[in-house]
């Protein structure tokens, strides 16, 4: 592996990579991204070394370095120089294989493009002998998802995926006060954006992928958390809401669900396996003008407590003229600058999430851990997020084929039936 600083290669060009959507900057809440702007600022740090980019059409990147220039170079001093790939105004799907190709052994590759591209995506990365942080969810499919855990440990590599809630300073504290609460009881989430993201969306919604892979990610992946080694599924039955993606204006393709809603039974790992009952919902059609971007918020019942977490809306709002009144969340992105005027969001736990996967990275490529153990603390790595990705297909299957799905476990392996 290389001595010199960690390479870093960005799949995927879009939104949250870069804020820029192919029709200007993003109009959520991330319009100048969060990879980019992340790595920009831990290769200031020293943490990463030489960036890459990969994207699908090479013409986009004269207007994303332009959009990168005048929003976060002019605005925090951060370079915001990369590699890109393809090279010209050239249209190329498979461009990630000739980038990957290019790294030296030991690199990082971040994943943020469509869903049914995770897994070829990864597992090159993965056989190429790269480190691997891939977006929610990591695999559509349970198998990919479980292969991709057992390459990377035969591999000796970093695999996680970006599941940033588990950062999130409120949800954290939640998971430790949670051991004191009983036994698993219920738990309920909802988790939404507005329906003006399906013209951000409209390219993939109800084609690649679906909300629930999108959204309910966020929430299952807390509860596979809260419950780890005393819960398991054991059965999900999913319902869908239908009639406003696939209308003007949005004309999104007609199979596609406005909000689905998962029913999970749990049972305990104990011999008097105790059930458990969770409801995960999650809907990109939410009114357009509500303040926030992302509605969020989960309750978890145990036999001797309760816990209630509303995460988008923490008593901080900003009204302005004209534009109405704003709920921000500084706690997941900082992007006011310091008094300086420099880039201020180190301790977002958007910013940590890849933070900490980038330490493990080093770390291990300096010989000083094993990526086996991060599996032992809580964090998103590919092999605990097993789970999280048997959820969200089971329920796809239940929606497709209009019944109840089992997850059966054999010696630590997971199907569906």
């Amino acid at each position: 592996m290389s001595s010199e600083a960690l390479e870093i290669l960005m799949c995927g060009t879009g939104e949250y990579t870069t804020g820029w959507t192919g029709s200007g900057g993003s109009q959520s809440d991330k319009k100048i991204g969060v990879v980019g702007l992340t790595m920009f600022d831990l290769r200031k740090r020293g943490k990463v070394g030489k960036l890459n980019m990969v994207g699908t059409s090479g013409g986009k990147f004269p207007q994303i370095r332009e959009h990168l220039k005048k929003n976060i170079e002019d605005v925090y001093g951060l370079d915001t120089s990369f590699n890109a790939l393809p090279e010209g105004d050239v249209r190329d799907p498979e461009a990630y294989k000739t980038a990957i190709a290019k790294l030296p052994k030991g690199s990082a590759v971040i994943i943020f493009t469509p869903d049914s591209t995770h897994y070829p995506i990864a597992k090159l990365a993965l056989e190429s002998g790269h480190h691997v942080m891939v977006t929610k969810p990591a695999t559509q499919l349970l198998e990919h998802h479980q292969e991709l855990a057992a390459l990377a440990a035969s591999k000796g590599l970093v695999c996680w995926v970006e599941h940033h809630k588990r950062y999130d300073p409120a949800y954290n504290d939640a998971k430790m006060r949670s051991a004191n609460i009983g036994d698993f009881s219920f738990f309920t989430s909802y988790m939404s954006q507005p329906k003006s993201q399906l013209e951000t969306f409209r390219a993939w919604a109800g084609i690649d992928s679906d909300i629930s892979y999108y959204l309910n990610s966020h929430h299952i992946d807390i509860h596979c958390w809260l419950v780890e080694g005393k819960f398991k599924p054991v059965k999900v039955t999913a319902s869908a809401a239908t009639g406003i993606a696939t209308k003007e204006p949005y004309n999104c393709v007609k199979q596609t669900e406005d909000t689905i809603t998962l029913l999970v039974e749990w049972e305990s790992l104990t011999p008097e396996k105790r059930k458990g009952t969770a409801v995960y919902t999650a809907s990109w059609t939410a009114p357009t003008k509500s303040g926030v971007h992302s509605e969020q918020f989960f309750h978890y019942m145990g036999s001797k407590g309760e816990i209630n977490v509303n995460q988008a809306r923490r008593g901080y709002e900003v009204t302005v003229d004209g534009e109405g009144r704003t709920a921000y969340n500084p706690f997941y992105m900082k992007y006011s600058p310091a008094e300086d005027g420099s880039f201020d969001g180190q301790r977002g736990y958007g910013y940590l999430s890849f933070e900490k996967w980038i330490d493990a990275v080093n770390k291990v490529n300096k010989g000083e851990t094993k990526p086996e153990l991060y599996d032992q603390y809580g964090l998103p790595t590919i092999k605990n997020t097993i789970l999280t990705t048997a959820i969200i297909r089971a329920g796809r299957i239940s929606l497709d084929e209009k019944r109840s799905v089992n997850i059966v476990e054999n010696n630590g392996e997971y199907k569906l039936e």
